[in-house]
């Protein structure tokens, strides 16, 4: 059986025993393993069962300063003209919104929304994604591409403080932005389908480590019927193409909202939030579920012995019957010791029934 079928059965629910796994690192830790291996790519040193396919932007010839009153000298603009500035610790940024100040829809109207095929470079994603799967690997839309999707992309234009505010004050100003980045998400979504990739990551954090940001309601209202519309424009595509899911934080209250709109893999499944054995109880017949590893307890804190433990409860409770994918829930940041990946990746090796 190759590793691809592996994968798909895995995923499927359909094969238990094949553990599919990866971790991504912050820059500290990737230096660290670059002096210490001598290698440049942690995902091909550790043969990991997947890799992720780039989408470039492409330079838009568009002076977004003048949506800004103050900007830092350092400030850069991705291609939905929100600024950022590199902070003071590894890869943390502080966001500045354009719109924040818009106060009429015809400033929203105006706006130079990215064009989802000019504004991006989709001339190699096809053979990326055709070389991967060649190698016998899974191609995965890559995450910064299409997640955040929808709700962050949203108030990263908005400011998070007026977004939340005008979900309840100015509706049909949210309709219309809201609206504007599911179409371009629609056309991305379906270019990468079409493509052959074999899962596709979205996401919107709508949790905080207690409960939701915005009330349930709001999410079924604003969110869930156009992330149903993105979906369903992937899989008219590539029925087969499965959604990998991202939503940080206790987000229980709308995981069956999260199947009724086509998601096929639940991430990160944060265990300081939610018990990853009980959502795999509950919705573990209609989810698969990618993390469930502490990246704010287990492995920052926790000893190579901890690591191992938490691997295997995860592995024979989450696992069961297959359905996960066995990873960190965040990036592998600064100060996890070097020990506890490699607890992780030993673990991965000795709890796997299916090589």
């Amino acid at each position: 059986m190759t590793r691809r079928e592996k994968f798909f059965k895995t995923i499927k629910r359909e094969m238990e025993g094949y553990i599919p796994f990866y971790f991504m690192l912050s820059p500290a830790q990737e230096k660290h393993f670059q002096e210490t291996t001598g290698s440049s790519d942690y995902f091909e040193y550790y043969d990991m069962p997947l890799r992720f396919v780039p989408l470039p932007p492409v330079k838009r010839n568009i002076d977004f300063s003048k949506y800004y009153e103050v900007l830092p000298e350092n400030a850069t603009f991705d291609q939905w003209g929100v600024a950022s500035s590199l902070g003071s610790f590894e890869h943390f940024a502080k966001m500045y919104p354009p719109m924040i100040n818009f106060e009429q829809i015809e400033e929203f109207i105006a706006y130079p929304y990215p064009d989802p095929e000019k504004d991006f470079d989709w001339s190699n994603v096809k053979s990326n994604v055709d070389a991967i799967k060649e190698r016998d690997l899974i191609a995965y839309a890559a995450p910064g591409t299409l997640g955040p999707t929808l709700f962050e992309i949203a108030w990263y234009m908005r400011g998070m403080e007026k977004f939340m505010m005008d979900m309840i004050t100015e509706p049909d100003l949210v309709n219309y932005h809201l609206d504007r980045i599911t179409d371009i998400r629609c056309v991305m979504i379906e270019k990468f389908a079409a493509t052959g990739v074999d899962v596709i990551r979205l996401g919107d954090d709508v949790g905080t480590q207690i409960g939701m940001m915005i009330s349930p309601s709001q999410y079924r209202e604003f969110l869930k019927p156009r992330m149903k519309k993105i979906i369903d424009s992937a899989k008219k595509i590539n029925p087969g193409v499965l959604i990998d899911y991202h939503c940080d934080g206790n987000i229980m209250p709308i995981i069956q909202d999260f199947i009724d709109v086509g998601m096929d893999i639940l991430n990160p499944v944060q265990p300081e939030c939610l018990d990853p054995a009980e959502v795999k109880r509950l919705y573990g017949n209609k989810l698969s579920f990618n993390g469930t590893l502490g990246t704010q307890t287990t492995l920052p804190f926790g000893s190579p012995e901890d690591v191992d433990r938490v691997c295997k409860e995860r592995i024979e409770t989450v696992g069961k019957g297959g359905g996960l994918i066995l990873a960190p829930t965040h990036i592998v940041e600064p100060e996890v010791p070097w020990e506890n990946v490699e607890a992780f990746l030993n673990a991965v090796k000795t709890y796997s029934k299916v090589n």
